[in-house]
């Protein structure tokens, strides 16, 4: 396992992301623990120490799975990281109701790392609040008192929103987390923000590196220009190479479902074997041309859905909508599983109120896309 230093710790390179854990049914929630326990001993046992999860993953059973799984193994053997839900900006009016909840529930003494999570453009006033009342303030004095160990930030917001936290909060943040990968390098402006990171000497844990799995294939004419340049290697493992040759990136984060995937993963975190500038290139152009192409880049992150008031699973909805999109000759399928759906979880429910926008890490118009889904659905 390749191990980075962040203030005299030594860091797996990979970190298990608790968002896309295994279920045993349709519900988020149901979380298959003994499936669980197998990913986390394994990881464990190949070197991996770094355990991210959050109040809202899994409807709020991720961190309650992921504190029982490590609590069955030496308490210096890994390294727990959770993060205040800021993405509804109520919460920050329960900061303490939910900190007490979050040790209980992952039945821990204190958090090896705590982030501010998803700084956006929606948060970042409350996040920039100075005062003794004020969420950072308020971790800082956990900090003081032991309660946790490292603090930093999550932030999928514009680049000026991460420089103004940054400005604000810099000498308080001990890392920067954000959404890099190679087709966010230029879609997400993920370049820009590393660069200004590096510049600062903010090391970087870098998300969804397969951007919730769309990255993890390659078209045959994908795949044959990158085999001509390294042949033999996998669509996950170029990019996790991508992401892993980026400067200044201490740690990627794997949002794993099964055993399958934490052992291909693991794997390719044993060794380092950094990507050429031509690869690099060759990766970007082939996302470039991807996203010209590509309906709604929705990564299934989940943040919408505390966020809508009619309680609307837009992430399934705009996977359908990206279906029916993209596959003219199976249009009936997409249909079929909007005729499935109660009438109270149709796109036609959306009422346009945009408050799913503004949470959205990807800045979607969702209200727009579901006017389009009931347009094309009634033709």
């Amino acid at each position: 396992m390749i191990y980075h230093d962040l203030n005299g710790l030594q860091l797996s390179s990979i970190g298990m992301g608790c968002m896309r854990l295994p279920t045993t049914g349709s519900y988020d929630g149901f979380i298959d623990v003994t499936r669980v326990e197998e990913m986390v001993d394994y990881a464990l046992s190949q070197g991996l120490n770094y355990f991210d999860t959050a109040w809202g993953y899994h409807s709020g059973r991720s961190e309650a799975v992921i504190g029982a799984c490590l609590k069955r193994h030496p308490r210096d053997s890994y390294h727990l990281a959770t993060k205040f839900p800021g993405y509804n900006v109520d919460n920050f009016a329960r900061k303490e109701e939910i900190f007490e909840e979050q040790l209980n529930k992952t039945q821990s003494e204190c958090f090896d790392f705590y982030l501010l999570h998803n700084v956006i453009e929606l948060n970042i006033e409350q996040y920039l609040d100075t005062s003794s009342r004020g969420l950072v303030p308020y971790l800082l004095r956990q900090k003081e008192s032991g309660l946790i160990k490292h603090l930093g930030f999550s932030c999928h917001g514009e680049f000026e929103t991460l420089v103004r936290l940054v400005e604000t909060w810099g000498d308080e943040m001990e890392f920067a987390q954000i959404q890099l990968n190679y087709q966010d390098w230029r879609f997400q402006h993920a370049s820009r923000k590393v660069k200004w990171l590096n510049e600062r000497n903010i090391p970087i844990v870098a998300m969804e590196p397969l951007r919730g799995g769309h990255l993890a294939g390659f078209s045959p004419e994908e795949q044959a220009k990158l085999d001509a340049l390294r042949p033999g290697i996998s669509p996950i493992e170029w990019g996790y190479r991508y992401v892993q040759s980026t400067p200044g990136v201490i740690m990627t984060l794997s949002g794993m479902s099964n055993l399958e995937q934490c052992k291909q993963n693991l794997g390719i975190f044993q060794s380092e074997k950094p990507l050429t500038v031509t690869e690099r290139t060759t990766l970007e152009e082939i996302a470039k041309a991807r996203t010209a192409k590509q309906a709604i880049p929705c990564t299934g992150c989940r943040y919408c859905l505390d966020a809508c008031p009619n309680e609307l699973n837009i992430p399934y909805l705009i996977s359908l909508y990206n279906e029916y999109r993209s596959k003219d000759d199976e249009k009936w399928l997409s249909e079929l599983k909007i005729d499935a759906l109660p009438e109270e979880e149709l796109p036609s429910m959306c009422v346009g109120c945009g408050s799913c926008t503004r949470v959205c890490p990807q800045r979607i118009e969702v209200a727009s896309v579901f006017d389009d889904f009931i347009d094309l659905l009634s033709r």
